[in-house]
């Protein structure tokens, strides 16, 4: 008898992965398999609602990872299935992608948009220790430059009478710090006595902000900047 044939691929529904239609054969798999083909060789898995299609010996790659116990069917997991018989795992698609791309060669790619915590908690989730540790890397090495950044400071001189000193410099707060104090002498007569008055350089670290976002002065911050614009 001529051998019929198989398609090993589930036929998903309409706006599925594409590799088949409804009433159709998968046409990848049009003709008979190959000689030595393993039956069972792709497994299927819907990862929060998107399908992936990868092969079994790429899920095996970390023999204790939770991959590799889905593929052996674990008594231990509770693993169901969608109507196309695709393995449910209940976790973000977006940072799965470099989690199996990684199974796949070997290698760390993320995207730029993605944070590598959130490939490291996919990491930790699935077991596979080697990615951990290289995702951990990334981490590190990503933190150890952000330190080395020269720290910047922005200056600011305010100008203010002798009696109002006190209450310049209980209001020095939100990180500024007094730096120095210069006297220009005696700008007019009040009563009998001269009023001193001064020059106040104050400085404040600036922190660096995500990319096109500024932080909006406290009541503090404003007052004195209302003080240095009488220079």
């Amino acid at each position: 008898m001529a051998a019929e044939n198989h398609c090993d691929f589930p036929v998903p529904p309409v706006g599925g992965l594409g590799l088949g239609g409804p009433g159709g054969p998968c046409r990848r798999c049009s003709s008979a398999p190959p000689p030595g083909t393993v039956p069972g060789k792709w497994v299927r898995l819907n990862v929060g609602g998107t399908c992936f299609l990868t092969t079994r010996q790429t899920l095996c790659r970390d023999p204790k990872s939770f991959l590799f116990r889905l593929c052996q069917a674990d008594p231990d997991l509770d693993s169901d299935k969608d109507e196309t018989g695709a393995y449910l795992i209940d976790r973000d698609p977006t940072y799965f992608g470099p989690v199996l791309n990684y199974l796949r060669h070997g290698k760390l790619v993320i995207n730029k948009d993605l944070a590598e915590e959130g490939v490291l908690e996919e990491a930790e989730f699935y077991n596979i220790t080697s990615l951990i540790k290289l995702v951990k890397d990334k981490i590190r090495e990503r933190d150890s430059k952000i330190s080395q950044v020269p720290v910047k400071h922005v200056y600011r001189v305010l100008q203010c009478q002798e009696e109002e000193l006190t209450q310049m410099v209980s209001t020095m707060s939100d990180g500024w710090k007094f730096e120095q104090l210069v006297s220009i002498g005696s700008s007019y007569n009040y009563g009998n006595e001269d009023q001193a008055e001064f020059l106040c350089v104050v400085s404040k670290e600036l922190h660096n902000t995500p990319y096109g976002t500024t932080s909006e002065p406290s009541e503090k911050a404003k007052i004195l900047q209302e003080r240095g614009s009488r220079m």
